[in-house]
């Protein structure tokens, strides 16, 4: 058996990393004349994995001993297994599974990777996106298609209290996109129309309009008017402590600015109001802004909009004309959100993320982010923590240094 002529070998080399290691061994591939057919490196904790795929020289037990004797000579291990195909493509039905925790348990990964198995799918690559605030790991998985493996990995997800997105794997993830963000509760922390309320002394009965609202209980435009009526005779100066009062979510910043640098677009589409939307739509450098207007007269509110309600259906229709304007398809929008009346617009988008979202909006979601850092959306992009604090760097932004 071992005098048998195998047409591949794949070589795996583990060992501690450190500089000449590859250049070493490609070399002792080099004075053997072999081609490389495939190969994949990984260094995890200054530990390499290095595994190459080249085809079989006549004397490959030649090979065998000149790549024994230079893993010796490295400190590395070496494992040579003889092959009898070639360097085939991966099977069909490619996707790119991002997990995310908080923290990231084995019993999770191993439940997931479990799911995967079961599935008929296969874990081609693993690659960290992040070890801090969030750990992040992005599978390269083959085998099965996104939208059968979808349903099997959030219920999974949800077991474990864990976040999962399930994308295919084409250009899409590379190519320019349209980002539409919600805006309360979001974009930012909280809810404005509940900041005006408290001006008018009637918080409590807004906030729990606004929560029925959210929750698909009540009609949005219905339950808008009768909050709107409430802020009769607040003045419009209000607007302005409002705005100064606003907390962003955490990473909403990070997230524009990554994005904007590669060409993204940005949109916010509210169901809360335009003298504040337009400003922060100004402030972060968004392109488009669509809101309510509330009416103001005589410098104060007079409790009605002017104007159609951004309603459910009118955030789904700002996506497509945005959309539309920038020369995006739909497939090419990504929608952020976590009311119901946000459901038509992720619906709409090639990928709908329910970002600390109702139970509602998180089943009927591609993607769901229950941790409360808005640039963890960047890693379901393949973008990862390590990228996005060197372009920062290099950018004059200094980030806090994460935890050892």
């Amino acid at each position: 058996m071992d005098d048998e002529h195998p047409r591949t070998l794949l070589i795996t080399l583990t060992g501690k990393d450190r500089p000449g290691v590859t250049s070493a061994i490609f070399a002792t591939f080099a004075a053997a004349g072999v081609e490389v057919l495939d190969i994949e490196q990984i260094v995890l904790r200054r530990r390499l994995v290095l595994g190459v795929l080249v085809t079989a020289p006549r004397d490959w037990k030649k090979l065998r001993r000149a790549v024994s004797e230079t893993a010796e000579r490295l400190g590395v291990q070496v494992e040579v297994e003889r092959g009898q195909g070639d360097n085939r493509p991966r099977r069909i039905g490619r996707s790119h599974v991002t997990v995310i925790g908080a923290p990231l348990k084995a019993s999770a990964m191993s439940a997931i990777a479990g799911r995967i198995a079961d599935a008929g799918a296969n874990i081609d690559r693993i690659e960290r996106m992040a070890r801090y605030p969030v750990t992040a790991i992005d599978l390269a998985i083959s085998g099965v298609e996104p939208e059968i493996l979808r349903p099997i990995l959030a219920a999974e997800a949800a077991r474990q209290g864990i976040d999962i997105a399930v994308q295919p794997a084409n250009l899409l993830r590379r190519s320019m996109r349209l980002i539409v963000m919600d805006v309360d509760s979001t974009l930012i922390q909280g809810e404005v129309i509940e900041m005006l309320a408290a001006y008018a002394g009637c918080e409590p009965q807004v906030a729990e309009v606004t929560a029925r609202a959210m929750a698909g209980e009540l009609d949005f435009e219905e339950s808008l008017r009768s909050r709107v009526a409430l802020l009769e005779g607040v003045p419009a100066t209000a607007l302005d402590e409002v705005y100064e009062a606003i907390t962003l979510a955490p990473g909403a910043r990070t997230l524009v600015r990554i994005l904007r640098r590669l060409g993204y677009r940005f949109a916010i589409v509210s169901g809360g109001f335009s003298q504040i939307t337009d400003r922060l739509a100004a402030d972060l450098g968004i392109h488009y802004s669509r809101a309510n207007e509330l009416e103001i007269l005589d410098g104060v509110l007079t409790g009605r909009v002017i104007g159609d309600v951004v309603d459910r259906a009118g955030k789904a229709q700002a996506l497509r004309e945005f959309a539309a304007d920038i020369g995006v398809t739909e497939a090419a929008t990504i929608a952020i959100g976590d009311g119901a009346n946000d459901l038509d617009m992720l619906n709409a988008a090639g990928l709908g993320i329910a970002y600390n979202a109702k139970a509602m909006v998180r089943d009927a979601a591609d993607a769901a982010v229950n941790v409360p850092y808005l640039d963890t959306i960047l890693y379901l992009l393949g973008i990862s923590r390590e990228e996005i604090e060197a372009a920062d760097a290099a950018a004059g932004f200094v980030t806090p240094a994460p935890p050892i």
